[in-house]
Order: C-alpha cells, then sequence, then structure tokens
C-alpha cells in the first residue's frame, strides 16, 4: 500500500532551497547536472566521495590557513581526509556573524527560571573572547581537554567556543547526570578546566549539584581549576578549587583563532555505557564543519537569521549538532528545562514567543503531545514555523498524521536519523520531495546507506541492516585511548573491516524513502522471522491506554522463543484482559500473530539512557541470566531504580527454568 503523501513542496519553495542552489552550482561548476533527479545526486555525493566533499569545502568556502594536497586518503576504519588543511571551527562560527542580518541575535534563550532573552553576536564574541583569555591564562592549550557539568544555557555555547578558539578539546554532560555517571566520562580524558553549575531546575523542582560538582572536581585529579555558574542562587560561595562564573572571567576583548590539522579533535561524546564504560567518542574540526554545513543548509534548509531550535541537553549530541547553526548566520534558540513543565505547551509557546522558524523534538515528545490530545494549532500562532524535525527514535506514521492535523498544515516535518557515532544524521529531510506518511524523505549526501540481507547483499523494499559503505569526514576520528583502534573497529567494522556496521534495521524503497525499525541488537528474531521493535511501538502508540512499553525476544533452548511485553499503563488504566486482547487484536491487524507477544506484563518504569534511549538489550541480557554489573552499566541509567523490577523477573525464570 502507498502512504499517503502529507506535504509538497511548492515550486517557490523548491526553487529558493539552498539544496536547490547547490544543485545550480554543481552545473555551473561542470559537476554534472542534477536537476529534479536527488537521487542522481545522491549516487554521485557517494561513488565519487573525494569529490562530492572537495565541492563542499568549495561552496561553502572554507577558510583554511594551509590548504589540503589531497581530499580523501584510504578507506575505513582509517580514511584520512583534507591532509594538509588547518582551520578552526570557532573561528568558523564567527564567521556565520558576517553572514547574519545586523539585527539578528545570535542566540535567543529561555528556561524554567528565566524569561525570553538573547545575545548578541557582539555579546557572544567580547564573552567568548573575555573566557578564551582566562583558559589561555590556566595554561590551556591545543589538544587539552576541557570538561563542563552545565545546563543548557548560553554559558556552555560561550565556553564550548572559547575552547575551541584555543585549538582545546571539549566534553560536557548534563546536570542530571549521575556523580558516577560524569566521572566515568571525564575520568578517562583527564581535563585541565572543568565548567560546572551549583545546579539546575527541571518539572518546577530545583536540583542542587554543589556537592556533587565537588565530588567530581576531587575525582579528576588532573583538573587546574573549577569554574562554577551560579545558576540556582546567584549569591553561592566557591569552595576548595573554584572560582565564580558571574562577571567576565578575563579582559581579553580580541577573540584569537588556534590553526588545527583538519582531523585535530573538536569535542568529545560519549557512547551510553550500557554495558560498560561508556567509549570516549573523538570528533575533529573539519569533519563536524563540513557535515553540519551540509546537513543544515542542505537538509534543514536553514538560512542566515532564521532561528534554529532542537530541544536536548548538554550531554545529547543534538546540543553540539545545534550549536552550529551559528555556522550560517542562523539564531540559536536554547531552552532549559523540562518539555511537559507546567504542561504539554511550554515549547509550543516557546515556538510562538520566540519566532522559531526550525523547531526540532524528539519523537516521543511528538506522540506525547498526540497521545495528550494537545490540538497546538488552535492554541499557538506558528506562522512562521518552517520544518518540524524529529529524532531520537523512529516516527510512527500516526505521529505524522498528527502533525499536519494539530500542529501545522503546511510544515514540513523532517523526520532523521543519526548518531552519537557521526554527530549528524544519515537520513533526513529533503526540501525537494514530498513528506510521505511514516517515511524518511532520503539519504542524506555523502551518506553511503544501504541495506544488506544476511549474505551482505543491498536489498530494497526489504528490512536489512543498516551499513554505510564509504567513508564520510564526520566519522570518528578515533576513540579516546584506543590507540590501535580495537574498540573502535570492534563497534562499527564487524563482521565486514571495510564496512560500517551501524545497529539498526532499515528499509529502503526504490525512491529512496526510508524506514527504520528500531535498534538490529534488541531484534525480535521471531522463528526465522525479523520483527523491528519498531514495528511493535507504532502499534502500541496507538493506543491511548498504554503511556510506554519496552519488548524483548528470548531465544530459548530447544529452538523456543519467549517474547515478554512490558507496559506502562497510562493514568486510570491497568493491564486487565480487555487491554491484553486489545494489544493482541491491534498487533494481529497490523502486522501478523507472530507480533504478538507471549506474555504482558504492567510495570512502572522502563530502563532509560541518560539519553533518553529504550534499554532494550541490557533487560535481554538480565532476563537471559547474565550477571547485573556485566549486563547493565547502571550509571548509564536515566532511572536505575527500573531495573529492580527486571532483576526480579529474572529470577523467576531461573525458577520455572524458561531459560
Amino acid at each position: 500500500m502507498v502512504e499517503p503523501i502529507l506535504w509538497q513542496p511548492s515550486p517557490f519553495f523548491k526553487d529558493k532551497s539552498r539544496l536547490n542552489q547547490y544543485i545550480i552550482w554543481l552545473k555551473q561548476q561542470k559537476k554534472g547536472d542534477f536537476h529534479n533527479n536527488y537521487e542522481a545526486l545522491w549516487q554521485w555525493s557517494v561513488d565519487n566521495p573525494a569529490d562530492f566533499w572537495a565541492s563542499i569545502w568549495d561552496y561553502f568556502q572554507i577558510q583554511s590557513h594551509t590548504p589540503y594536497t589531497q581530499v580523501l586518503q584510504g578507506n575505513m576504519p582509517n580514511a584520512h581526509w583534507f591532509e594538509g588543511a588547518t582551520l578552526n571551527y570557532a573561528e568558523s562560527i564567527f564567521r556565520g556573524q558576517s553572514l547574519a542580518p545586523t539585527d539578528a541575535p545570535a542566540i535567543v534563550y529561555a528556561g524554567e527560571r528565566n524569561e525570553l532573552n538573547s545575545l548578541t553576536w557582539n555579546e557572544l564574541h567580547q564573552q567568548v573572547a573575555a573566557t578564551a583569555g582566562y583558559l589561555r591564562e590556566l595554561g590551556v592549550q591545543k589538544g587539552d581537554r576541557v570538561v563542563a557539568f552545565l545546563p543548557n544555557v548560553p554559558e556552555a555555547t560561550i565556553a564550548f567556543l572559547a575552547t575551541a578558539s584555543l585549538g582545546a578539546v571539549w566534553s560536557s554532560c548534563s546536570p542530571d547526570f549521575g556523580t558516577e555517571s560524569v566521572i566515568e566520562r571525564f575520568a578517562q580524558i583527564e581535563p585541565k578546566v572543568l565548567f560546572a553549575t551549583d545546579g539546575y531546575q527541571y518539572a518546577g523542582k530545583p536540583f542542587d549539584k554543589r556537592a556533587v560538582v565537588t565530588d567530581i572536581a576531587r575525582q579528576l585529579p588532573t583538573l587546574k581549576q573549577v569554574i562554577l555558574l551560579p545558576y540556582l542562587n546567584k549569591k553561592i560561595q566557591p569552595i576548595d578549587n573554584q572560582i565564580l562564573w558571574n562577571q567576565p572571567l578575563s579582559s581579553e576583548t580580541q577573540l584569537f583563532f588556534e590553526p588545527v590539522a583538519f582531523d585535530a579533535p573538536l569535542f568529545i561524546l560519549y557512547s551510553s555505557g550500557t554495558t560498560g564504560i561508556p567509549k570516549a567518542i573523538v570528533h575533529g574540526h573539519g569533519g563536524i564543519l563540513l557535515e553540519h554545513l551540509k546537513y543544515l543548509a542542505f537538509h534543514n534548509n536553514l538560512y542566515a537569521g532564521e532561528r534554529f531550535f532542537w530541544y536536548g541537553t548538554t550531554g545529547w549530541m543534538m546540543w553540539n549538532f545545534a550549536n552550529s547553526a551559528l555556522l550560517l548566520g542562523a539564531t540559536l534558540v536554547l531552552y532549559d528545562g523540562s518539555p511537559s513543565f507546567p504542561d504539554m505547551n511550554c515549547l509550543w509557546q516557546l515556538a510562538e514567543k520566540a519566532d522559531i522558524q526550525h523547531f526540532g523534538t524528539s519523537a516521543p515528545f511528538l506522540i506525547s503531545c498526540m497521545k495528550a490530545e494537545k490540538d497546538v494549532k488552535k492554541i499557538f500562532k506558528l506562522k512562521n514555523l518552517v520544518s518540524i524535525g524529529s529524532t531520537g527514535s523512529p516516527l510512527p506514521p500516526e505521529a505524522f498524521e498528527y502533525v499536519y492535523r494539530h500542529i501545522k498544515s503546511d510544515v514540513w516535518l523532517a523526520s532523521m536519523s543519526g548518531g552519537t557515532d557521526i554527530c549528524t544524521a544519515f537520513v533526513g529531510g529533503n526540501p525537494l520531495l514530498p513528506v510521505v506518511k511514516g517515511m524518511i524523505q532520503c539519504r542524506c549526501l555523502g551518506c553511503n546507506i544501504l541495506s544488506f540481507n544476511d549474505l551482505g547483499e543491498p536489498i530494497i523494499n526489504e528490512v536489512g541492516e543498516m551499513v554505510i559503505a564509504t567513508p564520510m569526514p564526520s566519522m570518528p576520528i578515533y576513540f579516546w585511548n584506543d590507540v590501535d583502534k580495537t574498540k573502535y573497529k570492534s563497534s562499527y567494522f564487524e563482521p565486514n573491516p571495510t564496512i560500517w556496521r551501524h545497529g539498526d534495521w532499515v528499509q529502503i524503497d526504490e525512491k529512496g524513502y526510508l524506514m527504520i525499525l528500531g535498534r538490529s541488537d534488541a531484534t525480535l528474531n521471531r522463528h526465522g522471522v525479523r520483527i523491528g521493535t519498531a514495528e511493535i511501538y507504532r502499534v502500541l502508540d496507538k493506543i491511548v491506554e498504554i503511556k510506554d512499553s519496552l519488548i524483548i525476544n528470548l531465544e530459548l533452548k530447544g529452538g523456543k522463543h519467549y517474547m515478554p511485553l512490558f507496559v506502562i499503563c497510562a493514568e486510570g488504566h491497568v493491564l486487565d484482559v480487555v487491554l491484553k486482547q486489545k494489544i493482541a487484536n491491534a498487533l494481529k491487524m497490523a502486522y501478523s500473530p507472530r507480533h504478538v507477544p507471549d506474555e504482558m506484563i504492567e510495570v512502572n518504569d522502563i530502563p532509560y539512557t541518560i539519553s533518553g534511549k529504550k534499554q532494550e538489550t541490557p533487560v535481554k541480557k538480565i532476563l537471559m541470566g547474565i550477571p547485573l554489573q556485566k549486563a547493565i552499566n547502571i550509571g548509564s541509567v536515566r532511572n536505575p531504580t527500573s531495573v529492580d523490577f527486571f532483576v526480579a523477573f529474572a529470577k523467576r525464570f531461573e525458577k520455572e527454568t524458561l531459560i
């Protein structure tokens, strides 16, 4: 069945789009004529990666201190890009100031503790210069690590850009991380400076973090200084090795940029750490610069002066991604707080007040709005809203329809999927193509996504393993303390040493539209039939009695299977016989009897990583009898007490000799 088209770009929208402008430029440069043929453009970009990425360099007129001698050398996992080039990501950020309209702010920000406010480009420049000057006084140099334990406020962006300007390496965790979680991450990289907050507020409740900051600092012996941001209490007094960040950190007014190699480390992100200490994933100045320019311009259609927002925290890669909106002279919109406090209207209210053109969020947020039956378009005037971006998990078809019926009928809904591993999206939006219900619009330029069957052969219109067949500049330059790339290779290049295996199920049709069907390492393999967890969740998301759910499949002895479904019921509902039958019937009608779980169990909570991912694989390992400390890293769990139920459930399994 062909899914309906929910949005169609107008001829004016397509002609004006930045992607179309790039296509025209390519023709002028005699690199090819791709008018009205995105699939041909994508194919050229992945068949000729060196030519494509060189065109991105030229098109955006990358500012470098020394030229590159070769675009691409080698292949994954040892590809090297733009050798000889030296540049600085922060320098490119402030080139964005020259693109922005003179009256456009650099940053607009709000939060539970702050009314809507703004920071001009000049103010941003001055504060980054003063912060960089102080870091320089502390002896921070190229390659040193600077870390942050900060909420999503302008100071986090300021500290990041100051760090990058020096050629130092940035890494951050949001203040909702537990002490051990932060230490597990930061201790690996031996930071010299820590930016921290005295606390944060979430869902109306303040959380004092001063004791946590002190504990973190004492367990990071390489620290020279802690810079404490008074956020909850403007009158706090510093203790131990702390200074307060409530005034310019130095008198420096000139901003200097340290030229660094294309693949010099810019920032460090972390894997979720579901079964061990999180891996420290290192991203480079040049790769992030080129990739974010490409995605934000061509796949998000972002223009100078437009306002770009993506809800998140400093512990999620989307924070790093959102900061790159400044590269294009756009205004970055920040929000610190709960997306549902005091109710589900708060972010839509921000969109109206801040006049946001590009609104980014997670699929669970849109699903929550749908289940709460929020009729956003009747409450808020979002006349200038151009796009809604969605990521974090697959967006079900019903949520697509909800957006067009109850948020805005003429908005461009761009579902995207990527990862911390590349700090961008592999697949996402396309301003030249229609939005089809339940589908991601395209494979992104330069990203050679294929769907492989069990034989390692590319397939179309079938569910397969998502792989990347050619290198991208924003792939990690390495993992920290992984000198011979052993962890790096085992994470992405097994079993094929030259093909990146991402760990998702994907289905690609003949037009290039896609569906992501959940993690392949949490596959529901029912008697030889692969079932993506996203298929189950898409059905359950339609059932108003269900608030959340988690499903796994256990392969038992003798070729048997056991597929339990764990359900959190919506307020006022219980998982009784009637609801169980409703779930079973819905799964049978949407898919097949194989999709119906063997048992349905009501729970109070479901484990999530700090970055918001359901912990399906760790729960599966717990139920398989793997010891808790080997099955899951409790420090990576946002709600650690949720694991207790599954530990007890596993003991029941042992007694009943199910495994």
